[in-house]
């Protein structure tokens, strides 16, 4: 179990779905998707080395993908790795409406 996991665990979080495919005809997947509330959060790694998600056909590609989930219902949340495992748990409370 990664270390996001085990956190949620920790923090009496419903487990997500990982690397679920929430779109009917693309091969598109969120990192971690609370399905029947239709909350995502995408890990954005290579934020300081130039990864995938900050050259330009990648950008281009998550934003089709992001605005799509969008108009699909979902809530998407974006973390870098730090962010993940410091600041996702107050929001996830906040949309998940735990306590």
């Amino acid at each position: 179990m990664d270390s996001f996991l085990l956190l949620l665990k920790d923090e009496g979080l419903p487990l997500p779905e990982t690397e679920y495919k929430f779109h009917p005809k693309r091969k598109w997947k969120f990192d971690y998707c609370w399905v029947k509330e239709k909350v995502a959060v995408e890990c954005e790694g290579g934020v300081w080395i130039s990864g995938r998600h900050n050259r330009g056909s990648g950008f281009v590609k998550d934003i089709e993908k992001y605005n799509n989930a969008v108009l699909m219902g979902y809530k998407v949340l974006r973390y870098t790795p730090e962010q993940l495992l410091n600041e996702a748990i107050v929001d996830l409370k906040k949309v998940l409406k735990v306590k």
